[in-house]
């Protein structure tokens, strides 16, 4: 949608040489934002993209909601202060009433809440902190295909060890356990077969005193891996994780960073399963867009001394602002129901792609939280018959769908996951343009491939 002249390709080129080589998404989504209404962004030369990746799930009402807007500039109005550590005002009061309504009874009864500087990562430090201050102990469990965010004891829990590997020193000390993945379930099973193996396995793991796993201060998940290619845990193995950890004294955090507030059909995704954990990570929609991050945990837990975690910008009032504006507004319009029912219209589409193009292996996901995996139909299937995941494919499809005015992410095993993290508000026409603007990429993406690999040497 643009040439070599144009002010985005000015824009993007001054980025790549001011920033960091660590910087992401301008490499496979050449955009510079001018503006951005609901699930619509503008560049700079006026082209508009329904935006499907919504700051990675943060923007639950999508970009400016008027509700958040509005809340937001009433703070600015009235001469309150945005910066308080965490000295408390009527404004932290009030987003800690809007949380605390939001959370599933039982777990807000006996909760405590700890706000940490800005990012989800930094809420899953303190978790980390948290769980090992309270027990004594250091081991943690994690899970294979697990994302936990970028800092250095979160990256630890990380399933991808391609970002690990350039890391020096020690990591910290994590197992990590096979995650119930239907279609690349770890032990080659299908069906029910897989998520009762990878229980068997954890409760067996832990009860083997040969295992080489000290007594662990925690275990956390993710219900639904996000990062890891929008792959949902079954009900039956999150409430056989809960009872494993409950047996034997292990607080269970739950990473709802991207699946809570709603995303997945419910306001959080341990109510599907209707399990309470110990711990919560929260960030992402709860800021409203903007920045900000929490750990929920059971007072039993609450031994820090004072100070024991802290974060300059834990006092982000702006951000607690348009929080309490996203979680009210989620709340009294039932955005979860919502998000339930755009989620089975926008997958029952991305199920039509997939009876038609061979190169579509799977369809998956929960909610507005949905994944579609890229295969190579030529390759060597594994033993589920399931051909390899084909992550050039996935990009390929991905740069299709931005010359169609669709912005999506890819992730999961080998980048080969086309990921939909729309707002919560879309509307039924625009999951239609969608599914349309989806298809027509992955016919194009193959119909490329197709080229590529036909083209005489």
């Amino acid at each position: 949608m643009t040439d070599g002249g144009s002010a985005a390709d000015r824009l993007l080129a001054q980025q790549a040489r001011r920033e960091s080589n660590a910087r992401t998404y301008p490499r496979s989504l050449p955009l510079a934002i001018e503006r951005a209404e609901g699930a619509i962004v503008e560049d700079v030369d006026g082209n508009e993209y329904i935006d499907c990746l919504a700051g990675a799930g943060t923007l639950a009402l999508g970009h400016n909601h008027p509700a958040v807007v509005e809340r937001m500039e009433a703070l600015l109005d009235r001469g309150r202060a945005i910066h308080t550590l965490d000295l408390t005002t009527p404004v932290k009061e009030r987003f800690v009433d809007e949380l605390l309504e939001s959370l599933p009874d039982e777990f807000a009864e006996t909760a405590k809440v700890q706000f940490c500087s800005p990012a989800g990562t930094d809420a899953v430090e303190a978790a980390l902190k948290l769980v090992k201050t309270a027990t004594g102990n250091r081991s943690m469990l994690a899970f294979q295909g697990g994302y936990h965010g970028m800092t250095h004891g979160a990256l630890g829990l990380m399933g991808d060890t391609a970002a690990k590997e350039p890391i020096p020193g020690l990591l910290p000390d994590v197992h990590h356990l096979p995650y119930p993945h239907a279609y690349r379930c770890p032990f080659g099973l299908g069906g029910e077969d897989c998520w009762q193996t990878s229980a068997e396995y954890v409760e067996r793991t832990l009860s083997n005193p040969d295992s080489g796993i000290v007594d662990p201060a925690g275990m956390i998940l993710e219900p639904v891996q996000g990062e890891g290619g929008s792959v949902p845990a079954p009900d039956d193995w999150l409430r056989e994780m809960r009872r494993i950890t409950r047996e034997r004294d292990i607080p269970l955090i739950v990473d709802e960073i991207q699946t809570g507030l709603g995303r997945t059909g419910e306001l959080y995704a341990v109510e599907h399963a209707d399990i309470v954990p110990d711990v919560m990570t929260l960030s992402k929609a709860v800021g409203g867009g903007l920045p900000l991050s929490v750990v929920v945990y059971d007072e039993s837990l609450d031994v820090w001394e004072p100070g024991a975690h802290a974060g300059t910008f834990r006092g982000n009032q702006l951000g607690m602002a348009a929080g309490a504006a996203t979680i009210e507004y989620v709340l009294e319009h039932d955005l979860e129901a919502h998000a339930a029912a755009m989620g089975d219209r926008l997958r029952a589409r991305l199920e039509e792609t997939a009876a038609t193009f061979e190169a579509v292996g799977d369809v998956r996901g929960r909610g507005l939280l949905l994944g579609m995996e890229l295969v190579d139909p030529d390759g060597d299937p594994d033993s589920l018959g399931h051909a390899p995941a084909d992550g050039e494919l996935a990009a390929a499809v991905q740069s299709a769908a931005f010359d169609r005015g669709l912005v999506v992410e890819t992730g999961g095993r080998h980048g080969s996951v086309v990921r939909f993290l729309p707002p919560l508000s879309i509307s039924p026409s625009r999951i239609d343009e969608i599914g349309e603007i989806v298809h027509e990429s992955v016919r194009a993406a193959v119909a490329g491939e197709r080229d590529r690999t036909e083209a005489p040497a």
